[in-house]
């Protein structure tokens, strides 16, 4: 049987792969360390759960509206204000089966045939393939690393086409947790208007920062830049929800109509008892995120003083999220690999440490590690990759 074609253009996820290889050597015995988690290792707060035993008891188990229940669409709105200032109405607000369903479906109504989307690397894994499945053909922009993975106004006016419809923004970012300042995300904003370029503006880490600055959307920079942007944001890393699914897209009336009728027919609704979830999640305190947070920036500390003093690694300290994107292409070139690939692989079948390699993310000297995992397991991985290090090293 002959594929689609629109499959056959689609990358592995190299994170897939090597949690894949992880679960096999952690199956056959061996105690390996997986650095490649994406979720908060904590469970969903208590007032959560409760709440989604409430909706099962009072039997909200139903089909909802695609769009999602109406209580939820008006926390989110409320929370748009309290947290972000910004004044979105709940028809401009459609829920969906996770972050990621909001930027499929986004991308979905929006792009034609090779229309292009600039994405700044590193990137997310599934920002490109999600543009290809609809139709569009990724830009890649490649920030560098000495402007901390940031994509400069210059950057982004040059990538520019006749046929660029959107762009997408992450801050903070997944991999490399780097956040945009006020002033960045304004000169980056005027780009746009001037380009008539749509922002994708995908926020589901911001309650995720480990300094004094300050979270920034840039829809709220300006009216133009509001009526100019769609928010992409969820409960999963905020509220340590990632099994429940949901997530939420807010922006210009005619687009979020437009993904609620493309919703109807895929995912027919988020699942109803997750939407009463998330109302909790909203309606309550977020005491346990300030914990959260705590642990996270005790973890972030630790591990990146550890990794910086293995030779031939450099690590710039993130600010938010709760990865490392350290770059080891020396550490790599001096124990004999072609590159971080090879690295990566030795280092899990030598030390059984599984960290993903920057390649899936549009960065090849780099590797993500994630620390949503015990201080323990970190201070662990730290010191088996300093040890192969140091054996391999020529």
């Amino acid at each position: 049987m002959n594929l689609a074609k629109r499959v056959k253009t689609l990358s592995p996820s190299s994170t897939l792969a090597i949690t894949a290889k992880a679960k096999e050597l952690k199956q056959q015995g061996h105690d390996v360390i997986g650095l490649g988690a994406g979720e908060p290792d904590f469970n969903t707060p208590q007032y959560i759960l409760d709440g989604a035993i409430k909706a099962m008891k009072d039997g909200r188990t139903k089909y909802t509206p695609s769009g999602g229940v109406p209580e939820l669409k008006e926390a989110i709105v409320n929370k748009f204000q309290a947290d972000n200032q910004l004044g979105y109405s709940s028809d401009q607000i459609i829920v969906t089966t996770g972050a990621k369903h909001a930027l499929y479906t986004l991308f979905q109504v929006l792009l034609d045939e090779d229309d292009e989307v600039i994405v700044p690397a590193p990137y997310w894994v599934s920002y490109p393939e999600q543009v290809k499945l609809a139709g569009g053909n990724p830009v890649i922009v490649t920030a560098r690393e000495d402007n901390h993975f940031k994509m400069t106004p210059q950057e982004l006016e040059a990538a520019i086409t006749d046929k660029t419809k959107a762009v997408i923004i992450n801050s903070p970012s997944n991999p490399t947790g780097m956040m945009y300042s006020q002033e960045e995300l304004q000169a980056l904003g005027d780009i746009c208007l001037k380009h008539d370029v749509l922002i994708v503006s995908d926020e589901i880490y911001e309650k995720l920062i480990y300094t004094s600055d300050k979270h920034v959307s840039v829809a709220q920079l300006s009216k133009r830049l509001f009526e100019n942007t769609i928010v992409i944001n969820g409960v999963s890393k905020s509220h340590s929800m990632t099994g429940w699914r949901i997530g939420y897209a807010a922006g210009p009336l005619e687009i979020i109509k437009a993904m609620t009728n493309l919703a109807s027919h895929s995912t027919s609704n988020p699942t109803s008892v997750a939407q009463y979830a998330a109302l909790a999640a909203y309606e309550q305190s977020e005491d346990t995120l300030d914990e959260m947070k705590r642990v996270f920036a005790e973890r972030l500390d630790m591990l990146h003083g550890l990794l910086i003093e293995i030779p031939g690694i450099t690590c710039i300290k993130p600010k938010g999220a709760f990865y490392l994107f350290p770059n080891v292409k020396e550490a790599a070139s001096n124990c004999g690999y072609a590159n971080v690939d090879d690295w990566v692989a030795a280092l899990l079948e030598e030390e059984k440490v599984a960290v993903v390699p920057g390649s899936g993310f549009g960065s090849e000297d780099n590797i993500r590690l994630s620390y949503a995992t015990s201080t323990e397991a970190l201070e662990e991985a730290a010191e088996r990759i300093k040890q192969f290090v140091l054996k391999h090293q020529s």
